[in-house]
């Protein structure tokens, strides 16, 4: 079973059943998902995002994270030193850099939604699995 790093991008995508679920599933399937814990409060800000926005009902969140609770994730530890320098020299926010320390630890593929996030972690040498 190969691993793969998830981050909030496409965890949020499946969840609320974007164009890209069904992608994101094939992706996914019969693989080992592993994140930093810090996805889940990445999961509760995006969700905040969105209730400013209007683009989602509280009912629909609650009904979005029991299915989030559903997905099989094996979550990690990162080391905080590293991630600073990441966070340093990329000039990105501390949970991307988690998610590139992650799959810098477990020498996964990512998977993301995210622009940036994938042309951060292609530079450093973390391979990107495209959508």
């Amino acid at each position: 079973m190969k691993n793969i790093i998830i981050d909030t991008s496409a965890i949020i995508a499946a969840i609320l059943k974007e164009p890209e679920r069904k992608h994101l599933i094939e992706l996914t399937k019969g693989s080992n998902l592993i994140a930093p814990y810090s996805l889940n409060w990445e999961i509760g800000n995006a969700f905040s995002a969105m209730f400013k926005k209007k683009r989602i009902s509280l009912k629909e969140a609650i009904k979005a994270i029991k299915i989030f609770k559903k997905i099989p994730i094996q979550f990690t530890d990162i080391n905080l030193e590293k991630t600073l320098e990441i966070e340093h020299h990329s000039k990105i926010y501390a949970y991307d850099a988690y998610i590139i320390k992650c799959a810098l630890d477990h020498n996964s593929p990512l998977l993301t939604l995210d622009g940036v996030l994938k042309q951060v972690a292609k530079k450093h040498n973390v391979t990107v699995l495209e959508v």
